[in-house]
């Protein structure tokens, strides 16, 4: 895999993709994305009707995952390929959600941008909080290679906020118009990490994940799950944050870096060289 004709996909080890979604701690950040996500009625109602949380959850989750790490780590044809996967999946997704009466459509590029948006924002303030890294340029060619991958899964591109502060503020006017709430397949999701089946991978460590995820959502959807917060615990949550970014370069590349990442690394049999982005680059 090693020549110089190899497919790197889409994105490439130069990429910001690459070295952002790389990082076990970003990675983390999902479990934020996924508790935003849950609390869309419309997004839940999609997911609880493919009984993802009643059959092996935590499997089916590493798998849609795996499906997601392949757009960004895998040559182009596999990514294509995952990606039809993903459509294949969401177009047997639509309904009328018990809760709210409303119809939903896994399809519906507005429910795709607000999943794709949670991805994004998570991810960068992960990487913001945990490694430090990126600077507003290298964050924008983030969100800028994203939307790639967002094209890939049917967002058309022309509806993506085209800046992170931009992309931020469209998140931040679903909540204010009262789009969310946590309803009872919300509070499943967010059982998964507090407390995470026999089968989760990294189970021991999975509460604490779940704390960090509940901590960084905003506040408003931190009280609808439920969630107390105070001084002491924002305290304890910045300094959990900044231990983990003292310790991540001390770790060694099985627990600081993703598996297909690893196994990229293993099979070109060479550390690829990033583009630096920002001033720590």
């Amino acid at each position: 895999m090693g020549g110089s004709d190899q497919d790197l996909g889409y994105f490439g080890p130069g990429s910001v993709s690459w070295q952002v979604d790389r990082e076990v701690t970003v990675l983390f950040g999902g479990a934020r994305a996924l508790l935003m996500q849950a609390a869309h009625p419309l997004v839940i109602a999609g997911v609880n009707q493919t009984q993802m949380y009643d059959r092996s959850p935590w499997k089916r989750l590493q798998r849609t995952l795996m499906l997601t790490y392949t757009i960004t780590f895998g040559t182009k044809a596999e990514a294509h390929a995952a990606a039809d996967r993903i459509n294949e999946v969401h177009a047997r997704i639509n309904g009328t959600d018990p809760v709210t009466g409303k119809a939903y459509d896994a399809l519906d590029p507005y429910l795709l941008l607000y999943v794709h948006a949670t991805l994004v924002d998570s991810a960068l303030l992960y990487e913001e909080l945990t490694i430090g890294r990126l600077d507003d340029e290298g964050r924008q060619r983030f969100h800028e290679e994203q939307m790639l991958a967002a094209e890939l899964v049917r967002i058309p591109k022309e509806s993506i906020p085209p800046t992170v502060p931009a992309l931020r503020a469209w998140l931040a006017d679903v909540e204010d118009r009262g789009e969310l709430a946590v309803t009872e397949g919300a509070r499943r999701v967010a059982g998964l990490f507090v407390d995470p089946p026999r089968d989760a991978e990294w189970r021991p460590i999975l509460p604490q994940v779940a704390r960090l995820a509940f901590g960084t959502l905003s506040p408003h959807v931190r009280e609808m799950y439920g969630v107390r917060w105070n001084a002491t615990k924002e305290a304890a949550l910045r300094s959990t944050f900044a231990l983990m970014r003292a310790a991540r370069p001390l770790l060694p590349a099985k627990y600081r870096y993703v598996e297909p990442y690893n196994e990229w690394v293993r099979q070109g049999r060479r550390t690829p060289t990033l583009r630096s982005v920002g001033p720590h680059g």
